[in-house]
C-alpha cells in the first residue's frame, strides 16, 4: 500500500503563488508516477500534472501549462507542485495521486488540500 499526504494549500490573491507538497509513504517505490488532480465546486475532477519517478518525465493540463511546475525528490519521496500566476479558476481541492502502471486509473489518492484564489 501507498499513502499520500498533501500540504501547502491555502488562500492567495489572484496573481500569487502557492507550493503544494505531497509526501509518499509505504511501498511508493513500486509506483510508476505521481501527480496532481483537482476538483472545483460543482465540477468534475480533472488532471493537473504528473511526473515519472525514474526519469522525471512531466505532463501538464493545458490550463496550467506555463504557470505550474511539478517536481519530485526520489530520496524524500515527495512530489511538489509550484503554482504561479494563480487565477480564481484554479480554486479547487488538490489531490496527490500515484499509479502503479504506465497508464490507466490512478491507484492511490491523498485526502486533498484546499486552494482558494481570490479575485
Amino acid at each position: 500500500q501507498v499513502q499520500l499526504v498533501e500540504s501547502g494549500g491555502g488562500l492567495v490573491q489572484a496573481g500569487g503563488s502557492l507550493r503544494l507538497s505531497c509526501q509518499a509513504s509505504g511501498r511508493s517505490e513500486s509506483t510508476y508516477n505521481a501527480g496532481w488532480f483537482r476538483q472545483a465546486p460543482g465540477k468534475e475532477r480533472e488532471f493537473v500534472a504528473s511526473i515519472t519517478w525514474t526519469y522525471g518525465i512531466t505532463y501538464y493540463a493545458d490550463s496550467v501549462k506555463g504557470r505550474f511546475t511539478i517536481s519530485r525528490d526520489n530520496a524524500k519521496k515527495t512530489v511538489d507542485l509550484q503554482m504561479n500566476s494563480l487565477e480564481p479558476e484554479d480554486t479547487a481541492i488538490y489531490y496527490c495521486v500515484a499509479r502503479n502502471t504506465y497508464e490507466g486509473e490512478y491507484d492511490y489518492w491523498g485526502l486533498g488540500t484546499q486552494v482558494t484564489v481570490s479575485s
